[in-house]
């Protein structure tokens, strides 16, 4: 087995490799985040572009196209992320080597992709590929497309270059254009099972591996990614007003916790919720089990129809957790509508 993607992507490899012989020009891979996606595509474009395809279709390796792959600077490769995302592989350096960093360190970096840098991709996709060979073009998460980038991209997807491979990720297939959607061929990859993922995650030596799986549900990169964090401050501060809602309690919360994202804080209610109505409906917890006696508590006394509206007003305001007029107030408004289903 390769060491270049992970174990529960073993399939997915060999499901995509009969669409070489075919390329669509666009391909969309799809699934839960926390998974590796990135990842996997990184290793299908590098494979793409490699000189010395090895039997099992990844990269040699060592070809000048893999070795100008691995130094970020292959000639036929662009890959396309927010602001906020370019930060995290080279945490410690300055700037990124182009001049323009400077100028926006006292901002905030975005977490859209943005017009310009689809339009950048026009001199890339105008010139002659290095060797004659594809041109491949790398996005993710492609929900972070603002509406005029989408429409961008859109245009070129409708209008595909000669010998160019679009390769998109999402976390949020909902959350896409429907004609980008339509331009592209979709790839599901599918969440590992609990085993796999908690083999994996003991291979790398995470401690109390089980419960950080189950709490970043079943997403293994994600868990580990907490774990490395070391730090459950945040997730237990929710997860003690949850147990115990009050009104006092939810104002204090929302005070304390409205620095932390609120697309994790969503997640994590969503999860709750989903422990109180399967424990209620079918006797089991998923995501919390160290919160058993609590969630049940909870399940006992929530009517199921008022447990029910509100999951679907927690799952109603993921839509605009990403961009909120004011943290606090929206957080204020997510609990307290919690502690009024639990505690009327």
């Amino acid at each position: 087995m390769s060491d270049s993607i992970y174990p529960w992507q073993q399939e997915s490899w060999q499901q995509l490799q009969q669409l070489r012989q075919r390329l669509p020009h666009a391909i969309l891979f799809h699934g839960a985040a926390g998974i590796g996606k990135a990842d996997f595509i990184e290793r299908f474009a590098q494979g793409l572009l490699c000189e010395a395809v090895r039997p099992d279709d990844h990269a040699c390796g060592q070809c000048a196209s893999c070795g100008w792959f691995a130094q970020g600077n292959h000639p036929d490769y662009r890959r396309v992320r927010p602001e906020a995302l370019e930060d995290e592989p080279a945490e410690g350096e300055e700037g990124d080597g182009d001049g323009k960093k400077t100028a926006k360190s006292s901002k905030t970096p975005s977490k859209e992709i943005k017009i310009e840098q689809i339009r950048n991709l026009a001199d890339f996709m105008n010139v002659s590929t290095h060797r004659a060979g594809l041109r491949v073009v790398v996005l993710y998460p492609a929900e972070a497309l603002n509406m005029p980038a989408s429409n961008a991209l859109l245009k070129t997807l409708e209008e595909p270059p000669p010998g160019t491979v679009f390769l998109l990720a999402s976390n949020s297939l909902d959350r896409l254009l429907p004609t980008i959607l339509s331009r592209c061929r979709k790839f599901a990859m599918p969440m590992p099972s609990h085993e796999q993922a908690l083999a994996w995650l003991k291979q790398q030596s995470v401690p109390d591996a089980d419960s950080w799986l189950r709490e970043q549900g079943g997403a293994p990169l994600a868990a580990m990614a907490q774990a490395e964090s070391g730090n459950r401050d945040d997730l237990e501060i929710l997860l003690q007003l949850l147990a115990r809602p009050s009104v006092e309690g939810a104002l204090k919360v929302a005070d304390k916790l409205q620095k932390v994202p609120l697309t994790a804080q969503v997640s994590w209610l969503q999860r709750w919720l989903y422990d109180v109505c399967a424990l209620k409906l079918a006797g089991n917890v998923r995501y919390y089990p160290r919160y058993q006696r609590e969630l049940g508590s909870l399940a006992d006394k929530i009517h199921i129809s008022r447990l029910l509206a509100v999951i679907k007003a927690v799952n109603d305001r993921r839509a605009t957790s990403d961009h909120p007029l004011s943290p606090k107030l929206f957080l204020e408004d997510m609990l307290l509508d919690y502690t009024a289903a639990c505690t009327n």
